[in-house]
C-alpha cells in the first residue's frame, strides 16, 4: 500500500480522471461493486438502470454471478478477489468517480479487498447496502463475513441501507439457520435469516444509532419489514447526532425485486449531483416510490418483478 508503485497508481488516477474532463462536459461517474443478477431485477443491473434513469455514467464491478429469476437464485459463482482488485484499480486509473454504491459482497476476503481499494482512492461518496439475503430467500453472504463488515467497510461508508433484518444481524441480533431450506449457498452459508417480529418505529431509532457505533457517517433502517400503510425509514446523521423520519406511502405491488439496490444506487447518484447527504435520501426515496407505483401494473415473470427504474421516460 506504501510502495512507489501504488504512489504512483493513485497520482496516475487522479491525473487520468482530471483530463478525461478537460475538453468536454463532465459525466457525473458512478460505480456499483455488486453482483450481477441475471434476471435484471436487482444487483448491477438494477443499479445501472438507476444510475441512468438520474442522469448518471454507470460503471460495475462484478463481486459474484448470479443465476436468478424473479421467485429464486439457482446458483451463485462468486468472483476472485484478485480479479475484483483488478476491475476497482482498471476504473479507478483511467475514469475516476464521484460517487460508489456496495451492494453485494459474499465473503469477508472480498470485503476486506474492495475495503482496501476504497480507503486507497479515497472515494468521496460511499453508499453502502450490507446485501445478505435475495428476495427469493436465498443467502448471499457468508456466515463470517458479517465482522469482516462491521470492522472494515462500515467505518468507510457515507451512508449504509440495511433492512431491518439485515441491522439486527449486523448488531449480532436474531440470527438463525432455517432448516429444510434448498436455496443455493456460496460454500458455509446458511439458506435464511429470520426476520422476527415487526417493531416500532422507537426500535427503528434505537437499530440506526446503535449501528452508527460501526463508524458511518449515517445509517438508514428501512422499515419496508413493517407494516401499516406508510413505508416508514429512520436516518441517523452521526456528526449532527441527529434522528430523521422518512416516510412514504406503502406501494401495494408484488413487484418489488430489487427495491434495496435501486433506493441504494440512488442515494449515490444524488450524492454524485451534488446534493447534500440528508435531501440525496430523501430524492432517492421519492425515485424509489414513484418507480415501485409506475411499476405495479406490469408483470414480469412469476414471482417478484422489478421496479420501473424509466418510469420518467416511459410508461
Amino acid at each position: 500500500m506504501g510502495t512507489n508503485q501504488d504512489k504512483h497508481k493513485e497520482e496516475k488516477s487522479n491525473r487520468g480522471a482530471e483530463e478525461s474532463f478537460s475538453n468536454g462536459v463532465r459525466y457525473r461517474r458512478l460505480l456499483t461493486i455488486a453482483g450481477s443478477d441475471s434476471g435484471g431485477g436487482a444487483g448491477i443491473q438494477a443499479d445501472l438502470k438507476t444510475f441512468s434513469a438520474l442522469g448518471c455514467f454507470g460503471m460495475s464491478v462484478i463481486t459474484a454471478l448470479t443465476a436468478q429469476n424473479t421467485h429464486s437464485v439457482t446458483g451463485i459463482y462468486p468472483v476472485p478477489p484478485e480479479f475484483i482488485r483488478l476491475q476497482i484499480d482498471t476504473v479507478m486509473e483511467d475514469i475516476g468517480v464521484d460517487a460508489v454504491k456496495v451492494g453485494m459482497l459474499h465473503s469477508a476476503e472480498v470485503i476486506r479487498t474492495v475495503a482496501e481499494a476504497l480507503e486507497f482512492y479515497r472515494i468521496p461518496n460511499v453508499v453502502v447496502d450490507p446485501v445478505m439475503v435475495a428476495k427469493g430467500g436465498a443467502k448471499l453472504l457468508e456466515d463470517d463475513a458479517v465482522e469482516a463488515l462491521r470492522a472494515h467497510l462500515l467505518p468507510l461508508a457515507t451512508v449504509i441501507t440495511p433492512n431491518l433484518p439485515e441491522a439486527r444481524v449486523l448488531l449480532g441480533q436474531d440470527r438463525k439457520e432455517t432448516s429444510g431450506s434448498h436455496a443455493p449457498t456460496v460454500a458455509g452459508m446458511e439458506a435464511s435469516i429470520d426476520t422476527g417480529t415487526d417493531p416500532c418505529i422507537a426500535t427503528l431509532e434505537d437499530l440506526a444509532r446503535r449501528l452508527s457505533s460501526f463508524g458511518p457517517q449515517a445509517v438508514l433502517v428501512k422499515g419496508g419489514h413493517l407494516e401499516g400503510p406508510e413505508s416508514p425509514d429512520v436516518l441517523y446523521l452521526s456528526r449532527e447526532d441527529r434522528l430523521v423520519r422518512l416516510t412514504a406511502p406503502r406501494i401495494q405491488t408484488q413487484n418489488t425485486h430489487g427495491t434495496g439496490c435501486t433506493l441504494s444506487s440512488a442515494i449515490a447518484a444524488f450524492l454524485a449531483r451534488g446534493e447534500p447527504l440528508e435531501n440525496a435520501i430523501r430524492s432517492a426515496k421519492e425515485y424509489l416510490t414513484e418507480a415501485l407505483a409506475k411499476g405495479a401494473r406490469y408483470r414480469l415473470g412469476k414471482g417478484h418483478g422489478p421496479v420501473h427504474h424509466f418510469h420518467s421516460f416511459w410508461e
